[in-house]
């Protein structure tokens, strides 16, 4: 399952939380609710409590302290489309203002439709909306950056270990590293990289590499112990030692 995220609408009316720059993505808001349901809904064999008064749309309950929310699950993406605070015994319950407002839209529905809904209640305007996945789309970026550079040193710790290539599977290419620190010489870095890929690609993951001078990749035509495969590109460069023992002095 990715993690839990907020609607947009859901963001700025039930949260009150202003919208952040796309380099922050909404799932990694503070919020407890929003990291309860990204505590809750992390695993998609767990079971959820349905919120029955809703009949239209299966949407989940979701609660920590006196915060209430509803989970609507989008394949394998948890949306957040509503929250709200318990009111025991109120009218303003988070939960009884839900089923009064998806009721009231089922009603506003019917009044201008003749094949009105068979439905006791309307959520359909809770779900995520175009902007929503826009928003979405728009963190790709980020995420897909984030996990490049914890892949690349989580490489880089391997490597250093055994002195062997080690290599990852992204959706469209696979990413080979390999460091050789041999006792009186140089520790030498090879990169490489399978599949068919942007140009800009390869420059971000050399700027990765730990240690290594940018300017310093040279292109190869085979790998320390093989030759290129087809679709291959390679890169080999010197890197610093010391990045190396901090690395690795890091590692968890």
């Amino acid at each position: 399952m990715h993690p839990a995220r907020p609607t947009l609408r859901c963001l700025a009316e039930d949260l009150k939380l202003a919208l952040p720059a796309v380099t922050l993505p909404l799932n990694e808001l503070a919020h407890p609710l929003l990291g309860k349901a990204a505590e809750q809904f992390a695993e998609a064999e767990t079971k959820h409590e349905r919120i029955r008064s809703i009949d239209d749309t299966v949407l989940f309950k979701v609660k920590v302290q006196r915060w209430r929310g509803a989970v609507w699950i989008d394949a394998d993406l948890p949306w957040l489309v509503a929250a709200g605070l318990r009111e025991d015994g109120s009218s303003d319950d988070f939960y009884a203002a839900l089923e009064a407002q998806a009721k009231a839209m089922r009603s506003r529905y019917n009044a201008t439709h003749a094949d009105g809904l068979k439905t006791s209640t309307s959520s359909a305007h809770l779900l995520p909306t175009r902007e929503d996945h826009i928003r979405y789309r728009a963190e790709a970026g980020v995420r897909f950056a984030r996990r490049l550079r914890a892949t690349i040193q989580e490489l880089t710790r391997a490597t250093l270990r055994d002195g062997r290539e080690h290599t990852s599977d992204f959706d469209t290419f696979t990413l080979g590293l390999q460091v050789r620190a041999d006792n009186g010489h140089e520790t030498y870095a090879a990169v490489r990289i399978t599949g068919s890929v942007p140009a800009n690609l390869a420059t971000v993951v050399l700027g990765n590499i730990p240690g290594c001078d940018t300017d310093g990749w040279y292109p190869e035509y085979a790998l320390p112990e093989r030759d290129l495969l087809p679709a291959e590109q390679a890169w080999s460069n010197i890197m610093d030692p010391r990045a190396a023992a901090r690395l690795l002095d890091t590692e968890t």
